[in-house]
């Protein structure tokens, strides 16, 4: 066997001999390259072929853009691996034996892009980020989206920013916003170096989905079977919310909100000293703690107060061994890494008698969110920071830091105005999901506030961020918008200790907002009194849920003998959705001629007598769509976004849409449409 061919210059001297490097980028990025993947032990890239169809892995990747005469250009992506990710190369200079902000802004390097440190570096590596991802659109459509941008300063650093929904919509910073940027002596860690070979070799083995799905259904398949045995002996109301502060404070541990494994250890007690019979008591104790702070006799120290309404009710179920057992096995699950775009779903189901079965079959990818979040919410929020961007650019060139600075911080205040409203929020995905992207965005504010000479800490102590307050919703199911609420501060909280490492939340870490309103989405009346007939006897029809066999086709059919009240409702009106800037969800989907059996003649009637301009046969998701239109028509919210029905185009439906879309005074403008796209219970995990 041939020895193997020893790299030209050996890898334990890489970081130290390009440190040194400032030349202009065409000098030096392809051997900065090919050295770094010899340093990785990965493969060089190839030699470009006459047939581009073939330069997979090539330096140089020509690629066409298209003027807008229909001309095209010819452009060049510095390194290119498909499906894996585009390169884009950049050269930076060290700062002169000066450091006056001043003495950098006027002095001309003399060597590479720009004065590494200044805000010049941070504007050049953004257009190097804009470039690549230009290069990524003007690829082939056979190509496909990579899932990975990269932009390189040669000597000095390597950003990473991803997008695994593979469409292109938003290149984020990866792993996030804090630690997106490899400088070169960073190499030395093995973790960073596994990192870099995973985007060269198996980019998408990154995606933190593949893996919190898993570890999210595992949690989910749990509580479900603990679930099930809770309920011989207690409600299902009784059993959502003991789970409910028994789910958070697992997940509080797992972050060091409480002592480390601390929880854990108080449940195992119980089995040691075979004592469970005492665990209802001791952990109401520690929940009252929970909710005001201070000494817990039951974990033996100081703990935060949490309030937030989750532990106003400290109630605790008795539990048997085998209960103890159920629940030790949910404590021991990884909950850092729960999923919360998917865990709001998976939960309801496992506390819901009627869905439980369906829990490891199906659930709504969060991919699917995303490509509607992206449209309605994402796509305008980073629009305007691009233009606030373009404007701090101009103000520092210029000399008016501190202009640029007040400028950030504006954007900065916007954004943590920004409301968001579900008006059929379920479990939250949606919400939590456009949550975490504006948690993206705010930490790119942040850095880049930071550049312009503002530290960390000063950011801190203003006490203003993104968090759950911004995200409203209203849901119909009360189990649904508590797990709802649930869902928003566990997803917050794992960004803040993604982003801030083990610092410490404000206090109370939870707080009660009242952002998901448990009620009726679109109406409000003064009673509802069951309906009689005109004997006086309660008018009923079938639950709408129930079936059962039939007994010659053998197929599932209405079981009738589980019956409804049927309502009246008194008094009507139109129910009020809070203001907000987007609106954005999945509504309930009941076809027209369904929604009488669905929702009983009462609610039908008074829908119909009281939202007058939706027709009587349009499906049920109409009348949010038509709510949304008239609210953005008029100005009050900038976009709305909504799971709709592939019988969208159907004469009832259509004519909703019609009187929007072609109304004399400010018609509506549609900008995202997916004809026919798999949706609820579509794909499974």
């Amino acid at each position: 066997m041939k020895p193997t061919p020893q790299p030209p210059n050996p890898p334990d001297n890489f970081i130290t001999r390009w440190q040194q490097s400032e030349a202009a980028e065409r000098a030096n990025f392809q051997s900065f390259l090919t050295e770094l993947c010899d340093y990785l032990d990965l493969p060089r890239p190839e030699p470009t072929q006459a047939d581009d169809d073939r330069n997979t892995y090539v330096f140089e990747k020509s690629v066409d853009f298209k003027n807008l005469d229909g001309t095209l250009a010819r452009g060049r992506i510095d390194l290119y691996r498909k499906s894996h990710f585009v390169l884009e190369a950049k050269q930076g200079s060290n700062a002169p034996a000066f450091s006056t902000e001043a003495d950098l802004r006027t002095s001309r390097p003399r060597r590479g892009t720009a004065v590494r440190g200044t805000h010049g570096w941070d504007e050049a590596m953004l257009a190097a980020r804009g470039q690549a991802e230009q290069y990524a659109k003007a690829l082939p459509a056979s190509e496909g989206w990579p899932p990975f941008l990269i932009t390189v300063d040669v000597g000095h650093s390597i950003e990473l920013f991803a997008d695994f929904s593979l469409t292109g919509k938003a290149y984020l910073p990866f792993p996030d916003p804090r630690s997106y940027r490899i400088l070169l002596p960073q190499l030395d860690r093995p973790e960073v170096r596994d990192r870099l070979r995973a985007v060269w070799q198996d980019p998408l083995s990154l995606d933190p989905s593949r893996y919190t799905a898993r570890v999210t259904r595992e949690v989910a398949s749990k509580l479900a079977q603990l679930a099930r045995t809770l309920e011989r002996n207690h409600t299902p109301k009784e059993v959502a919310e003991f789970l409910t502060r028994c789910i958070f404070t697992s997940f509080a541990e797992d972050v060091q909100l409480l002592p480390e494994k601390s929880w854990l250890h108080f449940l195992e007690s119980f089995r040691e000293r075979d004592d469970v019979a005492k665990f209802p008591e001791m952990a109401s104790s520690l929940w009252s703690t929970m909710n005001v702070g201070g000494f817990s006799p039951i974990l033996r120290g100081e703990i935060l107060q949490f309030n937030g309404g989750l532990f106003e009710s400290t109630k605790a179920l008795p539990l048997t061994k085998d209960q103890l057992g159920l629940l030790i096995e949910a404590a021991s699950s990884n909950w850092r890494d729960v999923e919360p775009a998917i865990f709001g779903t998976l939960l309801e189901r496992a506390l819901d008698p009627a869905e439980r079965s369906s829990l490891g079959a199906h659930y709504t990818p969060r991919a699917y969110v995303e490509r509607l979040v992206f449209p309605t919410i994402v796509e305008p929020l980073r629009a305007d920071w691009a233009n606030t961007l373009a404007a701090i650019a101009e103000l520092v060139n210029v000399g008016k830091t501190r202009a640029a600075v007040e400028l950030a911080r504006a954007f900065h205040q916007q954004l943590c105005n920004v409301r968001i409203l579900d008006p059929a929020c379920g479990s939250g995905n949606f919400l939590y999901v456009a949550l975490e992207h504006m948690k993206r965005l705010e930490g790119e504010v942040l850095e880049t506030l930071v550049s312009l000479g503002e530290t960390q800490q000063a950011l801190e102590h203003t006490g203003i961020t993104v968090d759950p307050h911004q995200l409203l919703g209203i849901e119909i199911n009360p189990r649904a918008a508590v797990i709802a609420d649930l869902v928003l501060w566990i997803g917050y909280l794992q960004w803040h200790f993604r982003t801030r490492g083990d610092a410490q939340p404000p206090v109370p870490v939870i707080r009660n907002f009242h952002n998901i309103e448990d009620r009726d989405a679109l109406l409000k009346w003064k009673r509802r009194i069951p309906a009689v007939d005109e004997n006086g006897a309660e008018i009923t029809q079938w639950d709408g849920v129930t079936m059962k066999l039939h007994a010659t086709t053998g197929n599932e059919v209405p079981d009738e003998t589980a019956r409804r009240p049927v309502y009246q409702y008194t008094e009507p009106k139109i129910a009020k959705w809070p203001e907000a800037d987007f609106i954005i969800g999945n509504p309930p989907f009941i076809g027209g001629k369904d929604i009488r059996a669905e929702l009983g003649d009462g609610y039908v009637e008074a829908l119909r007598n009281t939202c007058d301009d939706v027709p009587e046969s349009a499906d049920f998701v109409m009348y949010w769509w038509q709510r949304a239109a008239v609210l953005t028509r008029e100005g009050k919210i900038r976009r709305f976004g909504f799971i709709t029905t592939n019988s969208l185009p159907q004469v009832f439906n259509s004519r909703v849409v019609a009187q929007n879309l072609n109304a004399t005074a400010n018609p509506l403008s549609l900008i995202f449409a997916i004809p026919d796209h798999p949706w609820m219970k579509s794909l499974s995990l």
